[in-house]
């Protein structure tokens, strides 16, 4: 299994919005490198849910159940999307101040390139976040 980290603006879809759905479709990404990063992704896989520009914190754990395949908001036919099922809520939401503040946590991609929609998350990283969020 993969780990993964997806950041959504929480006025625009949060994961209060996830949890009721479900499942949804992540769509609208617009970079190669997140895209590249979804057609990575393997079915079980699980990814942080984080709230971007509002909060910057990871707040929930969604898993894939489908692969990667053409986003309907996309009018070039040049990206796609998968969708996330949402799992679990963190019991403690772990902002990125307290990212940035771990020793262990330096090279994660959300702090080396910040502006990354959908992005790698190692698994000593995963364990780490997980513990800090009460899991």
């Amino acid at each position: 299994m993969a780990y993964w980290l997806a950041k959504s603006e929480p006025n625009v879809w949060s994961w209060e919005n996830h949890v009721k759905k479900g499942v949804e479709c992540w769509h609208s990404v617009r970079n190669y490198q997140a895209s590249n990063n979804m057609k990575a992704m393997k079915l079980g896989d699980q990814a942080f849910f984080y709230h971007s520009n509002i909060g910057r914190e990871i707040v929930g754990i969604m898993e894939v159940v489908k692969l990667y395949y053409p986003d309907h908001t996309d009018e070039t036919g040049r990206f796609g999307m998968v969708d996330f099922k949402a799992i679990k809520s963190l019991k403690t939401p772990v902002t990125l101040a307290q990212i940035k503040a771990h020793p262990k946590l330096q090279n994660m991609a959300l702090v080396r390139q910040s502006r990354l929609s959908v992005s790698p998350v190692t698994a000593d990283e995963w364990a780490i976040l997980c513990k800090l969020g009460g899991l």
